[in-house]
């Protein structure tokens, strides 16, 4: 990408495509997840007569400051061999189960899945290191890191650049981005779009977050106030976010929602005539997790466990919803034992929106 716009704009928004039927399609569906969640909405929003149906999921909305979000995290936890570096398996085997036991049983259910990390108001103080104890517990100054991790992120003039990871991501979330080195993605993005190659990840703060918002390669931001081209050409659109993503937070989703809504001047009953949002608990980055994450989104073998019917399946639903005039009211989501279809039904989930 580097020194390379046509790349860049590539990237944020442009494919080329070529006709493989020999027939005119009657219908066109969308389907991706993470940054190809973020296409999809792209795609509404420039190229609204393209797809009669779309679902994105996890989406890699308000890219630049995402891309701002995950560099921070680095300055924060410091490199792997600094003395108060978080380990991963003091994420996993302390601060994960001290989440679980404030928050698991919001929803009264103890089932290792947070239903709406939102209520889960983690205090990381309960961790703290006592006057004879110095296992088990961490530092004053690790708690300040776990605090600074799961609060919102904001730039220079006190404005809100993203918001904070939701609690129960840590597991995977301290493999990547809290693991002590510079999280790859934002690394090359200030590396090869927004700087150069010279650039030092352990020197981000937040005047680069601005640097980066302010250029904007090729209007890759992606965060529409409305899809009204969409919406009037008859097209539909299910959204969804895992509540245990570890790359993405989901507060992120439920932000744009609410500013999508603000900006189509529109209630979530009216949007639900184009426009739906799930949630999804228990559910990793667009796959995976201890929750019902099989929607038929894809993401491994346990995706071709579920049938292609509305009830289960996201782009099923969508197909109903567009060709049939049936909403999507709810989404069961499937949990196999162990992820393994051959091992059976573990238990299934109703997401609604």
């Amino acid at each position: 990408m580097y020194h390379n716009p046509d790349v860049v704009t590539d990237f944020a928004w442009r494919s080329l495509t070529k006709l493989f039927y020999d027939k005119a399609y009657k219908k066109s569906y969308y389907i991706g997840c993470s940054l190809g969640g973020r296409q999809g909405i792209k795609a509404a929003e420039m190229f609204p007569g393209d797809y009669d149906g779309m679902v994105a999921g996890s989406p890699a909305l308000d890219f630049n400051n995402l891309q701002s979000w995950r560099a921070s995290f680095f300055p924060i936890t410091g490199p792997a061999n600094s003395s108060d570096f978080i380990s991963t398996a003091l994420w996993k085997n302390l601060i994960h189960d001290e989440i679980l036991n404030q928050c698991d049983g919001l929803d009264g259910a103890i089932d290792g899945i947070i239903e709406d990390p939102s209520l889960c108001d983690f205090r990381s103080e309960a961790l703290l290191c006592g006057k004879n104890i110095s296992t088990n517990c961490l530092t004053s100054t690790q708690v300040e890191m776990v605090r600074r991790i799961f609060s919102p992120f904001y730039g220079e003039n006190g404005n809100l650049i993203y918001p904070a990871m939701q609690p129960g991501s840590e597991n995977l979330a301290s493999g990547n981005l809290y693991a002590g080195k510079p999280f790859s993605y934002s690394e090359s993005w200030f590396k090869y779009v927004v700087y150069d190659p010279s650039w030092d990840a352990a020197t981000f703060n937040i005047h680069d977050a601005a640097v980066a918002e302010a250029l904007n390669p090729s209007n890759i931001r992606t965060w529409p106030n409305n899809l009204c081209a969409f919406q009037n050409r008859g097209g539909k659109m299910l959204l969804y976010h895992g509540g245990q993503d570890n790359q993405i937070t989901s507060f992120n989703t439920e932000r744009f929602y609410n500013y999508f809504s603000r900006g189509m001047q529109a209630t979530s009953n009216e949007l639900d005539d184009f426009f739906r949002f799930f949630r999804i608990p228990g559910m990793f980055h667009c796959n995976s997790g201890p929750g019902g994450w099989v929607i038929g989104q894809g993401g491994g073998a346990s995706a071709a466990g579920v049938p292609f019917e509305r009830a289960n399946n996201v782009l099923a639903a969508v197909v109903q919803w567009v060709e049939n005039g049936t909403a999507v009211e709810d989404i069961i989501g499937t949990k196999f034992v162990n992820d393994t279809v051959d091992l059976g039904l573990d238990f299934r989930h109703r997401h609604c929106k």
